[in-house]
């Protein structure tokens, strides 16, 4: 290719931290890296952190290609003709009216100095105020792409289906429907007025919320099992789930899904008070200290405040982490308190002391991601809270944890973002979802209605 056709991809400090393998996401384009870039990935190479291990890796890859030429002068590294060069910025490659006395405005300046030569330059950058101001000055400035997904139009685990009555009657009294006697009615109302009907299939592990073509009073609910070509009915737990019972359809759904210990991998999205952590919760309890299906249940959360971090917080690290477990410690007292079961003395104390005994014989672990790297997790029903707070290099590694018999579940809140440089479309958790959409190892479920209380479901629709 003409190297005019190529651009000219300048990579903020954040995007290399994000994803380690950028520098060769580019194929047959120009990669530039501002010497500002590489001073700042020194300063986070020795955490001890995903941005340490990620800052390492990007310096490693550009000592590799250090022994191949010179990086100032752009080294090619695949068979298109894709190169990666480092760049530096001086006084006098400044924007007018910009003082090279930021990180952020070196970078700038060298993505403004490319376009100022010629070349078509975009500087690829995660944080939202470097855009505002690269694009102020006139130079072409994008969000990281890849490992994005559609946020508007996120897999939600079930479809809304219109079917005659008898199909449905079927399914139960069948206890399976093939998926051949549904397919018809297998569509989605038209994109655009007047357009035609848009058909769809059921993923593995999706479900089908069946309402009758008759009355519309007739209903039902079915989900395809695994990569098989039938549905099976679902019904609400018929006994609380450690004292918990659905209260919706999506959260019908989310038991259903829980409960199966032939799906390892469960997400859970939705916002506040919908009930995801406490499900889970409910059903960890019920298959780790009640039925014991698993060996202990292990609740992590990534540390990502929305105040001060962990670290400033007084004390040991157990009573930091129980400061940051807290929301999970209020849930597991709930299910322990007099709605809950599994004790053979649940009146003879309190809620608090039956977790701290449950924490004591370790049946309940509560850990912060940090502590997760490296280890394997055998035979555990693990759940992440908070997972919308991670990349998706950090999910990566941490379902990679899981090893033989681990169930893992994750929870989060895509439109509760504390991770300055992650949104609704890039986090992890939506990441995860859409990636793995259809595997018949894993399911998902968006809850849509709050039950938290009538207060909180009034705060999460206007406010």
């Amino acid at each position: 290719m003409p190297d005019r056709h190529r651009k000219h991809f300048v990579l903020d400090t954040n995007v290399l931290l994000h994803n380690s393998a950028a520098l060769r996401l580019f194929d047959d384009n120009h990669v530039v890296i501002p010497f500002a870039v590489v001073e700042e990935l020194d300063t986070f190479k020795k955490n001890n952190d995903d941005n340490g291990r990620a800052a390492r890796e990007v310096i490693r890859q550009l000592d590799r290609l250090r022994k191949k030429g010179k990086l100032n002068e752009g080294i090619v590294w695949n068979d298109h003709g894709g190169t990666v060069r480092i760049a530096f910025a001086s006084d006098g490659d400044a924007p007018p009216n910009i003082k090279l006395d930021s990180p952020d405005n070196r970078i700038i300046a060298v993505a403004w100095k490319l376009q100022e030569e010629g070349r078509e330059a975009v500087l690829v950058t995660k944080d939202i105020n470097v855009r505002i101001r690269t694009d102020a000055l006139g130079v072409p400035t994008e969000d990281f792409e890849a490992q994005k997904v559609d946020a508007d139009r996120m897999y939600r685990g079930y479809e809304e289906v219109t079917a005659p009555d008898e199909l449905i009657d079927e399914l139960y009294a069948e206890k399976q429907l093939e998926l051949e006697a549904i397919e018809p009615y297998l569509v989605r109302p038209p994109e655009e007025e007047g357009g035609a009907p848009v058909p769809f299939a059921l993923h593995a592990n999706q479900f089908a919320h069946l309402r009758g073509t008759g009355s519309g009073s007739h209903v039902g609910l079915g989900r395809r099992l695994a990569d098989t070509d039938h549905l099976i009915p679902i019904q609400n737990q018929r006994k609380a789930v450690h004292g918990i019972v659905a209260r919706n359809v999506q959260q019908t759904m989310a038991l259903d899904l829980l409960l199966d210990d032939d799906i390892p991998l469960v997400t859970l999205l939705g916002s506040a008070g919908t009930g995801k952590t406490m499900l889970a919760l409910a059903a960890g309890m019920t298959r780790t200290v009640q039925e014991d299906r698993y060996d202990k249940l292990l609740v992590a959360r990534p540390i990502m405040p929305m105040g001060r971090d962990i670290g400033y917080l007084p004390g040991t690290k157990d009573e930091k982490l129980g400061a940051w477990m807290q929301p999970i410690f209020d849930n597991l007292e709930y299910l322990l308190s007099r709605r809950g079961v599994g004790s053979p003395h649940a009146e003879s104390r309190t809620s608090e002391a039956r977790v701290e005994n449950l924490l004591s014989q370790g049946k309940v672990v509560l850990e912060p991601l940090t502590y997760i790297r490296g280890r394997s997790i055998p035979n555990n029903f693990m759940i992440v809270d908070e997972a919308q707070n991670l990349t998706p290099h950090e999910v990566k590694t941490i379902v990679s944890r899981v090893g033989e018999g681990t169930k893992i579940v994750l929870t989060g809140d895509v439109h509760q973002i504390d991770n300055p440089y992650l949104d609704t479309a890039s986090n992890g958790l939506a990441y995860l979802i859409e990636r793995l959409k259809g595997h018949p190892l894993v399911g998902h479920v968006t809850l849509a209605k709050s039950e938290r209380s009538e207060l909180a479901s009034l705060a999460a629709e206007r406010l």
